[in-house]
């Protein structure tokens, strides 16, 4: 605490904008840093939004003011230099620039004429590539590559005519976070295509068949990761059984809906818990598989691979994810 009775009035005025200064910087202190760390123009770091929330609202051009790069409308519009193509697992053969970054084409644009139909706001969104400097990707016919001439003069890259951009929230290789923004973007592909169309219209590897094993699992996209059998028919578990001691509670009529796993070897499995993978001796004489000692079903709902009819019948019946457990069965 300061004290000032009997100093000077220069004193009291130095002591004074101290004590102003130091309540200023722990007001700043305090409020500076509210809701977590924030960078320069105010975006939680680390925290981008989706790559949808915002943007393609009903026009299309999937623009918006935020999240400018280099290459933006009114910029030096940045090389791509070395084109490569990167394998993606779910869009196929993607073209990127030098650094890895994301090639996109969009439909508004046309390829015959080549013209491009995103700019002003657009172009913030989506910079444009430019032709000078860029070089075909390896085993891509250099015959594809042109440029377009934009109307500030600018020449900008395209691939069998579609004119090229990045998206402004891809912020290193790999990120495709511009794919159907607004049902109008999508990744190239190196022939120019839609690389995710392309993917779709590439004809099946020749590979030598392969027999599915015994059980083994898949990814649904609703439940994640659950057992199947060699069919690819999903596996169930029923709530009311147990496991320790090991008994079932579907008999008689139930077992139609709900038909029990025969054994299975445990070399013939991919996946699968193998602590408690034992066949269960059932008292009708039929003999099923368990995971973790729990009885194994499939269900008669069930008509093609894939399938999950039964998941949640009853409250009783649940998906067996691959430790045995009940797949979204209540806790």
């Amino acid at each position: 605490m300061l004290h000032l009775s009997g100093g000077s009035p220069r004193a009291w005025r130095s002591a004074s904008l101290v004590a102003t200064a130091a309540a200023m910087l722990a007001l700043t202190t305090a409020c500076g840093q509210e809701k977590g760390d924030q960078s320069p123009n105010g975006q939680n770091v680390g925290n981008q939004a989706p790559a949808d929330a915002g943007y393609g609202a009903g026009d299309g051009y999937g623009a918006d003011s935020g999240d400018a790069q280099e290459g933006q409308e009114g910029g030096a519009a940045k090389s791509a230099g070395q084109l490569a193509v990167w394998d993606s697992k779910k869009l196929g053969k993607v073209v990127t620039d030098s650094e890895g970054l994301t090639l996109y084409r969009f439909d508004k644009d046309t390829a015959q004429p080549p013209k491009s139909n995103c700019e002003g706001a657009c172009a913030t969104t989506w910079p444009v590539v430019s032709a000078k400097g860029a070089v075909a990707p390896p085993g891509v016919d250099d015959s594809l590559m042109g440029e377009i001439t934009r109307s500030d003069g600018s020449k900008q890259l395209t691939i069998d005519g579609w004119p090229m951009y990045r998206y402004a929230k891809d912020k290193k290789a790999g990120d495709a976070k511009g794919q159907g923004v607004g049902g109008t973007w999508y990744a190239a592909a190196p022939d120019g295509k839609k690389a995710a169309a392309a993917a779709e219209e590439a004809p099946p590897a020749e590979t030598e068949p392969v027999d599915p094993a015994g059980l083994s699992t898949r990814n649904d996209p609703k439940l994640g990761e659950i057992v199947v059998d060699k069919n690819g028919m999903t596996v169930y578990r029923f709530t009311k059984d147990s496991a320790w001691p090991m008994k079932s509670a579907c008999t008689g009529a139930c077992l139609e809906k709900w038909p029990v796993v025969p054994p299975v070897e445990k070399n013939d499995t991919k996946g699968i818990l193998k602590k408690g993978f034992v066949v269960f001796d059932r008292p009708d004489g039929q003999q099923q598989q368990t995971i973790d000692c729990w009885p194994m079903y499939t269900f008669s709902g069930d008509k093609k691979p894939g399938d999950t009819n039964g998941q949640g019948v009853g409250g009783t019946w649940y998906a067996a994810g691959p430790d045995g457990k009940p797949v979204g069965a209540p806790k």
